[in-house]
C-alpha cells in the first residue's frame, strides 16, 4: 500500500471537486490517500467579495509533510497559464525538503482546470513538471491508456499531461462525467506506479 497525497488548491470548487475524484482512484487502487490544500493568500475580505467557495472541508498543509507521502498529486487552476500562486507558494517553501532531498524517488503528478479550451492546461502542468523533477521526483501524467481524452463529441478536458476540467469563464461550468472519469483514473494510475515504487 502506498500513501499518497492529493495536494490542491481551488477558488471556486472545480479543482476541489477533482481533488476528490482523484483521491476516490486512488484509494481505488489500494492507496492510504490524505487530501489536503494549500493556504489561500488573499484575505476573508477579498476571498468572499470573489465569491471564492470558503466552505472547503479539507485541512490546511505544510510543506514541511510532503516527505510522508509516496506520491504528491498536485491539483490547481491556471492564471495566465501556469500555476495560481497559491500552490506556488506552497513549493517555495519546500527548501528544506530540496537540500536533504527528502522527496527523491516520489511520484509526481498534477491536474488542472481552466476558463477555456486553449486557456493553458497543458502549459500549466507542463510549466510545474520541472518542479517535481528538481526534488527528484518521478513524473506520471494521464497515459491514454484512458480512452475518454480522446475524440471530439464534447468539449472535455484531459492531455497526456494530467486531468483538467474546463470550467468557462464566469466559473459556471463544474468538471464533466468524463473529466471526473479522468481524475479518478490518474489517481488510481498514480497510486498503483508509486506502490511499486515504494515496494
Amino acid at each position: 500500500m502506498s500513501k499518497v497525497l492529493v495536494l490542491y488548491y481551488s477558488a471556486y470548487g472545480h479543482i476541489e471537486a477533482m481533488a476528490n475524484a482523484v483521491a476516490e482512484g486512488a484509494r481505488s487502487a489500494g492507496a492510504e490517500v490524505t487530501v489536503k490544500r494549500v493556504p489561500e493568500l488573499v484575505s476573508d475580505e477579498v476571498a468572499k467579495a470573489s465569491h471564492y467557495k470558503m466552505d472547503q472541508a479539507a485541512p490546511i498543509a505544510s510543506p514541511a509533510e510532503l516527505d510522508q507521502y509516496d506520491a504528491i498529486i498536485v491539483g490547481a487552476g491556471t492564471r495566465y497559464g501556469t500555476v495560481a500562486s497559491q500552490m506556488r507558494n506552497f513549493w517555495d517553501q519546500t527548501g528544506a525538503l530540496w537540500a536533504t532531498g527528502k522527496l527523491v524517488g516520489k511520484v509526481g503528478s498534477m491536474f488542472t482546470s481552466t476558463a477555456t479550451q486553449h486557456g493553458g492546461q497543458e502549459t500549466t502542468i507542463m510549466g510545474f513538471i520541472p518542479t517535481f523533477l528538481h526534488h527528484g521526483m518521478a513524473v506520471v501524467g494521464l497515459p491514454y491508456a484512458f480512452q475518454g481524452q480522446m475524440g471530439v463529441e464534447e468539449v472535455k478536458g484531459g492531455s497526456p499531461y494530467g486531468a483538467s476540467t474546463i470550467t468557462d469563464g464566469d466559473g459556471s461550468r463544474m468538471p464533466s462525467e468524463i473529466e471526473l472519469e479522468a481524475a479518478k483514473y490518474q489517481g488510481a494510475h498514480v497510486a498503483k506506479l508509486s506502490a511499486k515504487l515504494a515496494g
